[in-house]
């Protein structure tokens, strides 16, 4: 009986040893190049360079994206303060000079807190509102240099358009204010869109390789 009893223990041990050796190996899996052996991701901030850290401009690089984010925040101060007006004045929207000047300098003037710097597809990018990066496991550097970068380059475009002009865009074609201050020949981002495509025909080939 007493050598019965130690079989059936002896087998229910192998057994569940079995059990926790495949369950082991169906939770394992190969780690990558961004995981670590216990099954986490190691997420690092974006390094940055000394133009990043100490320029006050915005990085050639990155001034694309930041267009994108004045062009949002500008369309989004001036259509809140027709509303606010239309409101005011029973279906009149369209804002007196004061009054689009004050939300063009309200919008630079703001915190920019909720842009920031990320990597994506090994590239350094400003995402925020209006502009997201869609990445998977990344991390955004907020703050630092970013809200003041992004502040001088807004006042910069109102130094170099003047906010009778940019208004006068923005009710011409409210949804292409973009258009006009980042993708309109000579602006940031067609400029930035030929240097990728000019770096694409330099390239060589896999059939010349």
């Amino acid at each position: 009986m007493r050598l019965w009893v130690c079989f059936c223990i002896a087998l229910g041990l192998c057994r569940l040893g079995r059990a926790e050796d495949k369950e082991k190996a169906h939770s394992q899996k190969t780690p990558g190049k961004d995981d670590l052996q216990d099954g986490t991701y190691r997420i690092s901030s974006p390094q940055l360079t000394s133009e990043e850290k100490m320029s006050t401009h915005m990085p050639e690089n990155l001034r694309c994206d930041a267009c994108r984010a004045i062009a949002f925040q500008m369309q989004e101060y001036l259509s809140k303060a027709e509303s606010k007006r239309s409101s005011m004045k029973q279906g009149e929207e369209m804002l007196s000079e004061s009054d689009y000047i004050d939300a063009l300098d309200k919008c630079c003037s703001q915190s920019w807190e909720k842009y920031g710097m990320m990597e994506a597809d090994g590239e350094k990018r400003i995402s925020g509102p209006g502009i997201e990066i869609k990445q998977q496991m990344s991390m955004m550097m907020t703050g630092g240099p970013w809200p003041a970068k992004l502040y001088q380059m807004c006042q910069s475009y109102l130094g170099e358009f003047g906010e009778d002009e940019i208004y006068e865009q923005y009710r011409s074609n409210k949804a292409h204010l973009e258009d006009f201050l980042c993708y309109d020949p000579g602006k940031v981002c067609s400029k930035q869109e030929e240097k990728k495509r000019a770096r694409k025909k330099v390239q060589p080939s896999h059939n010349e390789l």
